[in-house]
């Protein structure tokens, strides 16, 4: 019996060991290669514990969390809201908007944005501050004034008679005004005016007060209108100034070009067939300060929207 020997391998076959041994190694090496990789990124405390990483497993690692925090961080965050209502009222044109007036309803959105209905009325309401005369005749009021020259050869023109009319073309301003400066050249061919209708004319200064006063906040229509306001030394503001000699429209229908300036007398005789402006005497203030509301009237509707338009931006 003592010469019996046993052999005894506590640590299993060699086979088992060629099929165990790489496929642990291998798994390891990955392990490692991970968590080397995660240090370097800073995502891994070097010494955590490795078990724990091991088994959660690649999806919940310490990598993962870290980004979960950050989306968990934006996603409670508030962000500005644009709603559609805002986008498309930045898009509608004023008179669009005007259009639609009556279908809107609603206030304000749930951001506080203004609803549609508010800017409708905002828009109207800058609209009127703007036009105030808007759908108000006692507003509208026709100039012509008279020149007469002075200075060297009468080059420089000067008020010499303002009239002004309603709406209905009633008159409610006509005077003889009396020029600052000496008189050279009458102009009776054209302005009607004589030497003995300054005699006791009103003096500018004060014909300039009274004519201002008039023509505060109202719509002024006129036929080259801006030489008027030049001899007044008067700006009137645009949106509320009508020049019927910068209207296509009326050329339209007179049947002109549209960028031709016609006269007030070509204007009048072709639109209503009523001659203005006749004989040697000269012009009449009066007369041309109501031939020029009328052909005003004659396109007020697509005038006053063509300003409407405009005044919305």
């Amino acid at each position: 019996m003592s010469g019996i020997m046993l052999n005894l391998d506590f640590n299993g076959s060699s086979h088992d060991r060629r099929q165990m041994k790489p496929a642990g190694n291998a798994k390891h090496k990955r392990f490692v290669k991970r968590r080397r990789h995660l240090e370097r990124r800073g995502l891994l405390n070097k010494k955590q514990n490795t078990d724990n990483f091991h088994k959660e497993g690649h999806r919940n690692n310490q990598w993962h969390k870290q980004n979960k925090r950050e989306d968990n961080s934006k996603a409670g965050a508030v962000f500005p809201k644009f709603s559609s209502a805002q986008c498309e009222l930045s898009m509608t044109s004023s008179h669009s908007v005007q259009a639609n007036h009556g279908n809107c309803v609603a206030e304000t959105d749930k951001e506080g944005v203004p609803s549609c209905s508010t800017f409708c009325r905002e828009s109207t309401s800058a609209l009127q501050r703007v036009v105030p005369s808007l759908g108000n005749p006692q507003k509208y009021i026709a100039i012509d004034c008279e020149m007469v020259g002075t200075g060297p050869k009468g080059h420089c023109s000067e008020l010499a008679r303002c009239s002004i009319v309603t709406y209905d073309g009633n008159v409610i301003y006509d005077k003889f005004i009396k020029p600052v400066n000496l008189v050279t050249d009458y102009r009776t061919r054209w302005s009607g005016i004589r030497k003995c209708d300054l005699y006791k004319a009103t003096p500018f200064k004060q014909a300039q007060r009274e004519i201002l006063k008039i023509l505060s906040g109202k719509v002024v229509v006129g036929h080259g209108v801006q030489n008027d306001f030049k001899v007044l030394h008067y700006s009137h503001p645009e949106c509320l100034t009508r020049d019927t000699s910068r209207m296509p429209l009326l050329n339209q229908k007179a049947g002109l070009s549209e960028d031709r300036t016609a006269s007030l007398k070509i204007l009048t005789k072709l639109l209503f067939n009523k001659d203005i402006q006749v004989g040697k005497k000269g012009h009449s203030s009066v007369e041309d300060a109501k031939a020029t509301m009328e052909l005003y009237k004659l396109v007020e509707l697509e005038w006053e929207r063509t300003v409407a338009s405009k005044s919305g931006h």
